[in-house]
C-alpha cells in the first residue's frame, strides 16, 4: 500500500487538480472509456477476497434475522466505497441506508445520526415515548435539553429495529473517520446490541476509531501485484513492455483509485507499448503544478536523480546508479529525494505516483534530457537490451544523425515484439526525424503511418504521413505512400465519397503494384458496401464495373484475390456465379497466415449463414491482433464476435464484448461503427432504448454516409417491432432494410418481412421475399441457412407441410449456434400449433421458447411467448427474474465457463482476471441462484446459456424432443 505520508500527498494532488479534470485528459478515450475503467476498478475491488466474504457473511446473518457489525477498514483509495457498493448489489430482499461521514460536520453534534435517521422517519411514532422524546431533543426537534446518552443512543436502536420489522435492514456508513463524536458514540453502541435484530451495519473509515475498537474488522490492503497487473492487462490489451508494466504496477502500489486514475492519465498511443515519451502524458494543470512545487524545493543534484528515474521507464535499480555515475550525481542526491518521499528504492525503482514521472520529465530543459538519456544509452547493455539502448540514443540526439535513425530502424522489429505496433512506430518515427535524406526520411514516415494505421492510431498516423513528401520517392513507392494516405483517411471519417478514393487509388497503383492495386480494389469494395445505397456512384455494381479493370488474379490466387473476384461477381453477376468463389475464399482465409481481412471474410461468412466460419476467422483476428497490438483489428474481431454472441443468445457475453470494444481507444472509428450495442438493446427488448438507439445510429449515419448502418437499423427496427407484435411497423421497416441489398443485412431483414407479411395477411408479400430468400439460402446450405428457410416457408404453407417444416427448422437451428433463431422457432411453431387448435402441442412449444428467452433475457420475446400461452389456456406464475439479469456481465461469463467444466486458474487465465477473482464471482452467482457448489449450475444455467467456447453445439430442451411420433 502507499505510505500514510505520500498518500496524502497525492490525495492533496488529486483534490487541487479535480476529478473532472483527471477523467477527461484524452479525449480520444472519451466516455466510454471512463466507463469502463470503472468497471475495472470495481472488478479490482472484488478481489479483496476477505473483506468480501465476511460482508456476505454479515448479510447472510441478517436475511436469517441475526444481524451484527463489521468495521472495514483502508487507505483511501483502497476501494472502501465500492466494496459498499458491492454490499448493495449482493443484499437483494434487504432494504438498505447509506449515510457518510462528512469532514465539514465533524464537530456538530449527531450531524451523521441526523442524516440516517431522516431515512426511517416513518417509525419514529412507534418508539417508546420516552426514546422519541431524547432522539427528537438530540436531534433539535424540540426546545427540551439533550437528554442522557444512553437514551439516545437505544432510539437509535429501536428506530432501526422498527424499520427492519418489515424487511431485513443493511446500513452502511462510509468515510467514518469524519464521524462527529456523538454520532459515533451512538452507532458503536447500536453495532454491539443487534444480534437478534434483522439488521447489519457496516462502517467503512480511513482510521481505526476509538468507539469502534472491539468490533469485528476487516482492513482492505488494495490489489495484490497479479490484482492490479490484470487491471493494467484490460487497459491495455496487445503487447506492453513487461518491464514497464512491471514498473506501472509498482506505483500504483495495489490501491485501485491509483491504478483506475493512472488509466485514464496513460492512453495506449501515449504510453505506445511501453516507449512513449514521458511527455506524451497529458496532466492536469493543478496536478502538474503541484509536483512542480515539490520539485522546486530540492537541489540541483536531487532534480536530476529525477529526472534519471523518470527518463529509464523500466524502472531498474542498477541502471538508475550507473546512469547516475557517469553524470556525476553525488550519493547525498538520493538521501534529498528519499526524504521528499517522491520516490520508492527497492527492487524497483518508482515514483510516489505515475503521473509525477511525466511531471519531472516535462519540467526539464531540453538539454538536460538530452544529457539524461545520453547517460542512460552509455550504461544500457547493446546486446541484452539494443531497442531501449536505441530508444534512449534517439531521445538524446539533437540534430539529424544517420547513424542513430539506422539504429532506431533496426531496433523496431525487437520493439515490437515487446509493445506492439505502436513501440515500432514510435521508434520508426523518430528514425524518420532524424534521417538526413529527404527521401530516405519519407520511406521511414512510410512505414511509421503504416504501423500507426494498424495499430488503430489514425490521427496520429495522418499527422505523421503528412510529413512525407511522394516527389522524393520513386513512383512506385510514391503511389503506396499515396494509397496509405487515403487509407488513413477512410479510417479516420469513411463516409460516401470513400469508394472513389480508394477506386482512383488502386487505378494509379494497377501498373506499378498489381499485387497491391488488386487489394486496393477490394478496400474500394468493402468501402462501396459500408457506404450502401449512400454511395455517391450509381450502386455497389458501379464499383464492381470500375473493379474490372484491376490487374488479373495471380495464381495461385490469395484469399484476397478471391474475395474481389467473388464480391465482383456478386455485384455484377449475381448470387450464384459468387457464392461458390466466396467460399473457396473463405477456405483460404482459414489457412493463410495474413488475417488482414478476416473481418471483410466474417461478413461474407455471415452473409451466406455460416456461423461457424464466421467465428472461427474472427476469434484467430482477435488472436493476432492481440499478439501484434493491432487495436483496429481488434476492434474488428471484437464487434464481429459481440454481433454472433447476440445470434446465439449469450447478451452477457455480447456486453463484456462491446465493453472491451469501447475500451479500444485508440480505435475509436471501429467503436463508432460497431453495430453490436444496437442488435444487442433490439433482442433484450427494452423498447423505448431500443427505438432511442435506432434513432441515434440513423441519424449519425445519414451524416457520415453509411448506408449499411442504417439499413441494419432498419432491419433492428423490424425485429424489435415483431419482438413486440407491431407487425405493420416491423413489415414496414424491413420492407426497407431488403430493398438496399446489404450484405450481410438485407436477407437477415427478408426473414422479418415474411414473419411479419404473415400476421398483417400479406400473403403476397411474404411469398415475393421467401422466394428471394430461398435463392440464397439454397446456395448456402448451411443448417442456419436451411434452418431459417423451412421457418419462413412453414409461415406461407398449410397443416401437414408446415408441421414438418417447423420440426425441420428446430432440428437445422438446434445444430448451429444461433440461439436466438431456434428460440423464435419454437415460438412461431407453437404460434401456429395454437390457431391449428391444437393447445396442448402448442404449450410445450411456447413453454419451451418462453424458457430460452426468459433465461437469454430477450425481454420483449418473452413477453410474446407469454401472450400466447396465455391464450392456449395456461396458467401462469409471476415469471422468476431473469437470470441474465440477476448475474453481471462477468459474473454470467464465469458461471458459464464453470458449467462447462473449468478451472478456477482455467477461467481466470480466459477472462484476464486471478483465481481469486473467479472464486469471489462464484460465490456471488451461488448466493444469487440460491445453490451450493458449480455442480449444481446444468441445473439452474443448462440447457439455454450457451458459451461461445462450445458455439455449434445443438441446443437440447429438457421438456422433451421437438420430434414427434406421428405427423399433424
Amino acid at each position: 500500500m502507499l505510505t500514510g505520508v505520500s498518500h496524502a500527498c497525492w490525495l492533496q494532488v488529486e483534490l487541487a487538480a479535480g476529478h473532472d479534470d483527471v477523467s477527461t485528459l484524452s479525449s480520444d478515450r472519451g466516455n466510454c472509456a471512463a466507463r469502463i475503467v470503472s468497471h475495472m476498478a470495481l472488478d479490482a475491488t472484488m478481489m479483496l477476497t476477505r473483506s468480501c466474504v465476511e460482508l456476505e457473511r454479515l448479510i447472510g446473518r441478517v436475511r436469517f434475522g441475526r444481524g451484527g457489525s463489521l468495521v472495514v477498514r483502508g487507505e483511501a483509495g483502497a476501494g472502501k466505497t465500492t466494496l459498499l457498493g458491492q454490499a448493495l448489489d449482493g443484499a437483494t430482499g434487504c432494504r438498505v441506508v447509506h449515510v457518510a461521514g462528512v469532514e465539514a460536520e465533524s464537530e456538530l453534534p449527531f450531524a451523521a445520526i441526523q442524516r440516517l435517521c431522516e431515512q426511517l422517519w416513518d417509525g419514529l411514532e412507534r418508539l417508546p415515548d420516552p426514546q422519541a422524546h431524547a432522539l427528537k431533543s438530540a436531534l433539535g426537534l424540540t426546545t427540551a435539553s439533550v437528554p442522557a446518552n444512553l437514551l439516545v443512543d437505544l432510539a437509535v436502536r429501536s428506530l432501526l429495529a422498527e424499520a427492519a420489522d418489515v424487511r431485513p435492514l443493511i446500513c452502511l456508513v462510509d468515510d467514518a473517520q469524519w464521524l462527529d463524536a456523538q454520532s459515533a458514540r451512538a452507532l458503536a453502541f447500536v453495532a454491539r446490541r443487534l444480534d437478534a435484530l434483522p439488521v447489519g451495519l457496516v462502517l467503512a473509515g480511513r482510521e481505526r476509531l476509538e468507539e469502534l475498537v472491539g468490533l469485528p474488522e476487516v482492513e482492505v490492503e488494495g490489489l495484490s501485484p497479479v490484482e492490479a497487473r490484470s487491471l493494467v492487462n484490460r487497459a491495455f490489451p496487445g503487447p506492453f513492455d513487461e518491464e514497464v508494466r512491471a514498473r506501472i504496477v509498482c506505483e500504483t502500489q495495489g490501491n485501485p483509485v491509483a491504478v483506475v486514475d493512472t488509466l485514464r492519465l496513460f492512453s495506449p498511443v501515449a504510453i505506445a507499448g511501453g516507449f512513449g515519451s514521458p511527455t506524451a502524458i497529458p496532466l492536469p494543470t493543478a496536478m502538474e503544478g503541484s509536483f512542480r512545487r515539490e520539485l522546486a524545493g530540492l537541489p540541483d543534484d536531487a532534480r536530476l536523480l529525477l529526472l534519471v528515474a523518470a527518463a529509464e521507464p523500466l524502472g531498474r535499480p542498477r541502471l538508475l546508479w550507473r546512469a547516475a555515475d557517469v553524470l556525476g550525481i553525488p550519493a547525498t542526491a538520493a538521501k534529498h529525494v528519499d526524504a521528499a518521499g517522491l520516490l520508492r528504492f527497492g527492487g524497483l525503482v518508482g515514483f510516489r505516483h505515475p503521473a509525477m514521472r511525466s511531471a519531472v520529465y516535462r519540467a526539464a530543459s531540453p538539454d538536460e534530457r538530452s544529457r539524461v538519456h545520453r547517460a542512460l544509452a552509455q550504461v544500457t547493455d547493446p546486446t541484452t537490451d539494443p531497442d531501449r539502448r536505441a530508444w534512449h540514443r534517439g531521445e538524446a540526439a539533437s540534430a539529424l544523425d544517420e547513424g542513430v535513425a539506422a539504429e532506431l530502424e533496426r531496433a523496431a522489429g525487437s520493439a515490437q515484439a515487446k509493445g506492439g505496433l505502436l513501440a515500432a512506430a514510435t521508434l520508426l518515427d523518430r528514425a524518420a526525424a532524424l534521417t538526413p535524406d529527404p527521401a530516405r526520411r519519407s520511406e521511414r514516415i512510410f512505414a511509421a503511418g503504416r504501423a500507426k494505421l494498424a495499430a488503430g492510431a489514425a490521427d496520429e498516423a495522418l499527422e505523421l504521413l503528412a510529413r512525407a513528401d511522394p516527389q522524393l520517392l520513386e513512383k512506385r513507392e510514391g503511389a503506396r505512400l499515396e494509397q496509405l494516405l487515403v487509407r488513413v483517411v477512410v479510417a479516420q471519417r469513411g463516409g460516401s465519397d470513400a469508394p472513389a478514393l480508394l477506386l482512383s487509388a488502386a487505378k494509379r497503383l494497377s501498373p506499378l503494384d498489381p499485387s497491391l492495386s488488386r487489394e486496393t480494389y477490394l478496400e474500394a469494395l468493402r468501402a462501396a458496401i459500408h457506404a450502401g445505397h449512400l454511395y455517391s456512384a450509381p450502386g455497389l455494381a458501379h464499383a464492381a464495373t470500375a473493379v474490372a479493370a484491376a490487374p488479373a488474379s495471380p495464381q495461385p490466387a490469395r484469399a484476397a484475390d478471391l474475395l474481389l473476384d467473388g464480391l465482383t461477381a456478386l455485384f455484377s453477376d449475381g448470387y450464384p456465379v459468387a457464392v461458390p468463389v466466396l467460399k473457396q475464399a473463405l477456405h483460404n482465409l482459414a489457412v493463410e497466415s495474413e488475417t488482414r481481412w478476416h473481418s471483410l471474410g466474417a461478413n461474407i461468412a455471415t452473409d451466406l449463414w455460416d456461423d461457424g466460419t464466421a467465428r472461427a476467422l474472427a476469434s484467430r483476428q482477435q488472436e493476432t491482433a492481440l499478439r501484434d497490438g493491432a487495436m483496429r483489428a481488434l476492434g474488428q474481431s471484437l464487434s464481429t464476435l459481440a454481433v454472433l454472441s447476440v445470434h446465439a443468445g449469450d447478451f452477457a457475453v455480447a456486453a463484456d464484448l462491446i465493453e472491451q470494444l469501447s475500451a479500444t481507444t485508440t480505435a475509436p472509428a471501429v467503436a463508432r461503427l460497431s453495430c453490436a450495442p444496437l442488435m444487442l438493446a433490439v433482442f433484450r427488448g427494452a423498447e423505448a432504448d431500443a427505438a432511442q438507439l435506432i434513432e441515434t445510429t440513423i441519424e449519425h449515419a445519414t451524416s457520415r454516409g453509411e448506408g449499411r448502418v442504417i439499413a441494419f437499423a432498419e432491419e433492428m427496427t423490424a425485429v424489435l417491432q415483431n419482438s413486440l407484435g407491431n407487425y405493420r411497423d416491423a413489415l414496414a421497416a424491413a420492407q426497407q432494410a431488403s430493398e438496399h441489398g446489404q450484405l450481410g443485412v438485407s436477407d437477415r431483414a427478408l426473414v422479418e418481412l415474411i414473419e411479419a407479411a404473415v400476421h398483417c395477411g400479406e400473403r403476397e408479400v411474404g411469398e415475393d421475399a421467401l422466394a428471394r430468400l430461398t435463392a440464397r439460402t439454397r446456395l448456402s446450405g448451411t443448417d442456419w441457412a436451411l434452418g431459417i428457410e423451412a421457418r419462413s416457408r412453414a409461415l406461407l404453407s398449410e397443416s401437414h407441410a408446415a408441421d414438418q417444416l417447423f420440426l425441420s427448422a428446430i432440428e437445422r437451428l438446434g445444430r448451429c449456434s444461433i440461439t436466438t433463431a431456434l428460440a423464435r422457432a419454437h415460438l412461431l411453431y407453437g404460434e401456429w400449433l395454437r390457431r391449428e387448435g391444437q393447445r396442448t402441442e402448442a404449450r410445450h412449444q411456447l413453454r419451451t421458447a418462453l424458457h430460452m428467452f426468459t433465461t437469454m433475457g430477450a425481454q420483449a420475446f418473452a413477453e410474446r411467448a407469454e401472450r400466447e400461452l396465455v391464450a392456449s389456456g395456461e396458467r401462469l406464475h409471476k415469471r422468476a427474474v431473469e437470470i441474465s439479469t440477476q448475474l453481471t456481465s462477468q459474473e454470467a461469463q464465469i458461471s458459464q465457463f464453470a458449467r462447462d467444466g473449468h478451472s478456477n486458474p482455467e477461467i481466470a487465465a480466459k477472462l484476464y482476471i486471478s483465481p481469486r477473482t473467479v472464486e469471489y464471482h462464484l460465490r456471488k452467482v451461488f448466493m444469487k441462484l440460491g445453490i451450493r457448489s458449480r455442480n449444481e449450475l446444468h441445473r439452474v444455467l443448462d440447457p439455454t446459456e450457451v458459451h461461445p467456447s462450445s458455439a455449434g453445439r445443438s441446443w437440447e430442451p429438457t421438456l422433451s424432443s421437438p420430434q414427434r411420433n406421428t405427423p399433424r
